[in-house]
């Protein structure tokens, strides 16, 4: 026990940018602009969802939930990033460090299952148009919306439950930008068998489920839209899908990256970009998607900024 306690590690020391020279000075405004963005962004969505009532609708029920756990996902990671490059360290103490890991797999667990639901809410309003509101009534919504936190916490708790058994004997230099449970097996100095078992199944049963079951989802859903005879049906169903899908597409792509790749034939500096890109840059691009590609929210944002206008000019008026 004697040993153990001399060794214990209580902070760790991230080098995820220790390749950049002086990276605090050229890398804190990108990084505080990039969080700026996406947490103004997907503000921006959730008010107009509870603002305009064409909104209401379960497709964007949940788009609200994706907006909430982006700018969750974000605050859990960039805050201390900002902080590391102002004390020009890149330093965690331990606990924060599972704290973190915590946090962001919740977030990034649930937004997998919301990813998943809302392709489910789609494959029922274009295959099953006349059960639709059965299907995605009030209260089945309020019901996904809490299984996919539900969903989110638990797996996290697990794979925290489990990294906090590791020993790292005095080694606290982490790869990485963030606390995630890879880099932290690498260097561990015990046993990470069980570990890497249960990633192993969590990904299986967890990310790949999730995956599988909007793939088909989205198999039924093309398979409906190309029985529409006319073009412009199939264009306006297809429109209502597009914006999901390529969120789905850059999501789950960058996730497999990050967590299903060999650990060998991989830089430092290629390890940092995966981590940012699905940490940090996808949160930001989501509400840019959703607003450039549609419709229902341009218009919604259109209404809230004229109403707007229209107040400031009366008061400016007065």
């Amino acid at each position: 026990m004697g040993v153990r306690n001399e060794t214990q590690v209580v902070e760790f020391v991230f080098l995820g940018f220790s390749g950049i020279p002086d990276s605090h000075i050229y890398l804190f405004l990108p990084f505080l602009a990039i969080y700026l963005v996406t947490v103004l962004g997907n503000l921006t969505i959730c008010t107009l969802i509870q603002l305009d009532p064409s909104l209401h609708t379960p497709m964007y029920y949940f788009l609200s939930h994706l907006s909430c756990l982006d700018i969750c996902i974000s605050s859990v990671t960039v805050p201390k990033i900002l902080v590391n490059f102002l004390r020009q360290r890149q330093t965690i103490t331990y606990n924060q460090c599972l704290a973190q890991m915590f946090f962001l797999m919740s977030f990034t667990g649930t937004e997998a299952a919301v990813l998943a639901v809302m392709a489910y809410d789609r494959y029922a309003a274009i295959c099953k148009p006349l059960h639709y509101s059965h299907l995605m009534n009030t209260k089945v919504c309020a019901i996904f919306a809490l299984a996919t936190w539900v969903w989110g916490f638990l797996d996290a708790a697990l794979h925290t439950a489990l990294s906090s058994r590791l020993h790292f004997c005095g080694v606290n230099q982490i790869h990485h930008i963030i606390c995630d449970i890879p880099p932290l097996m690498k260097i561990s100095c015990n046993d990470t068998h069980i570990n890497q078992l249960v990633i192993q199944i969590a990904s299986l049963f967890v990310g790949m489920a999730l995956f599988l079951f909007t793939v088909f989802s989205y198999f039924f859903i093309l398979s409906s839209i190309l029985k529409i005879r006319s073009a412009a049906g199939k264009r306006k169903a297809f429109s209502t899908c597009a914006s999901h899908l390529t969120v789905v597409i850059i999501y789950f792509g960058t996730g497999v990256l990050n967590y299903n790749r060999p650990s060998a034939g991989y830089s430092l500096e290629i390890d940092t970009l995966v981590s940012t890109m699905y940490c940090i840059i996808t949160p930001m691009l989501n509400p840019l998607i959703y607003s450039l590609r549609n419709k229902e929210v341009k218009g919604a944002l259109k209404k809230v900024l004229e109403s707007q206008r229209k107040v400031y000019m009366g008061s400016y008026k007065q």
